[in-house]
């Protein structure tokens, strides 16, 4: 059986498994120096930890067990990694530079059950959820090839945004934002941490409730039952009345402003009807709601999709400033590469499938 990844433990939990070891708390503190400031790739790289604790760390852990498979390079600094996982499954991890930073788009599952038509990330169906470790080292492989570039970068914002639901993933994902944002580790700030819902409004309630102070985006994208249900099979379970529910207790919970996501799709929820409906959905919440508008990255499978054309894309965005919404249209990356999310991952596994290769996920 396979070690854990001392990634998976937050310093409390590992702390306390010190503890419970024989060692003294203070040596937690020391390895969790060594695994997120001075960024070791093995344990018997913690020099200043004693011997008796770097054994016994060694006989029960490992730290990573990510590979890194293949990298795609964008002409605009975009940088999308696909790592194999101990057991060969695939997942995408995105690096985005913004003028505010560096940030990394994080998958939580190895495949995705919710379905959207639209969707790359969903044409393989989920196999399992990835372990807190799992996502935790997305992040450190990145900050690992920002540190090998010698140009002093790192990670500033994270974006729960990949391949799956994270929360349908819940208590993983929650440790993941514990682990990167504790001030004595990567100090990565809650404020710049997002993590994305297709909606699943049990979920959402939770979050407001454990308040682990990040942004909450939720993925809308059609602004009435009959057109969501349509693109999304989530809404057959969790209409529009009922994520909407949530979204008022998440508001009314934490004061939080929140993002709506609503990717365009030419024809089919781009006209300024659907801008007007989707306004007046916002209307009472519209002091704490941004709408931001997401131009589609066409995928092969979904062909019965294409991008809007831009003058859709600035009409449905006037339409909803004149409303009185805030708005905005989603800043894009890497479009000289695979750009969407799922499918460098679709392409690698049709081509090792091709190849007649076993693979998983």
């Amino acid at each position: 059986m396979s070690k854990p990844s001392l990634y998976g433990l937050t310093l409390d939990t590992l702390s306390q498994w010190l503890l419970e070891h024989g060692h003294r708390k203070f040596r937690a503190g020391q390895v969790w120096d060594f695994l997120y400031r001075k960024r070791v790739v093995s344990i018997d790289e913690m020099a200043e930890v004693h011997a008796d604790c770097t054994a016994l760390l060694n006989e029960h852990f490992t730290i990573g067990t990510l590979t890194e498979h293949t990298r795609q390079e964008s002409a605009d600094g975009t940088i999308k990694f696909l790592f194999r996982l101990a057991d060969g499954n695939l997942i995408e991890t995105v690096l985005m530079r913004h003028k505010f930073g560096l940030s990394v788009c994080v998958t939580t599952q190895v495949g995705c059950n919710i379905g959207c038509s639209f969707c790359a990330s969903g044409l393989l169906a989920k196999s399992r959820d990835l372990s807190a470790a799992e996502v935790v080292e997305q992040i450190m492989k990145v900050q690992l090839h920002l540190d090998q570039s010698g140009r002093d970068e790192r990670v500033t914002h994270i974006v729960v945004m990949g391949i799956g639901e994270p929360f349908d993933n819940y208590e993983n994902m929650a440790d993941f934002i514990t682990i990167v944002k504790d001030h004595k580790g990567l100090a990565i700030g809650p404020r710049h941490i997002t993590v994305s819902t297709s909606g699943l409004a049990g979920k959402i309630k939770e979050f407001a409730d454990n308040d682990l102070g990040v942004n909450l985006a939720v993925s809308l994208h059609a602004p009435n039952n009959e057109l969501r249900t349509r693109i999304m099979k989530i809404n057959k379970a969790i209409p529009i009345e009922k994520l909407m529910e949530a979204i008022d207790y998440y508001l009314e919970k934490t004061n939080r402003r929140i993002t709506i996501e609503y990717i365009l799709l030419k024809d089919v929820n781009d006209r300024v009807e659907h801008a007007l409906e989707l306004a007046e959905l916002m209307r009472d919440r519209s002091k704490l709601v941004n709408v931001n508008l997401i131009p589609y990255n066409p995928v092969d499978e979904h062909s019965q999709y294409q991008r809007s054309e831009q003058a859709s894309i600035t009409a449905f965005y006037d339409t909803m400033k004149k409303q009185g919404i805030s708005c905005s249209v989603r800043l894009e990356h890497g479009t000289d590469i695979d750009a969407a999310c799922g499918q460098l991952r679709s392409k690698q596994i049709k081509r090792e499938d091709g190849a007649g290769k076993s693979v998983t996920g």
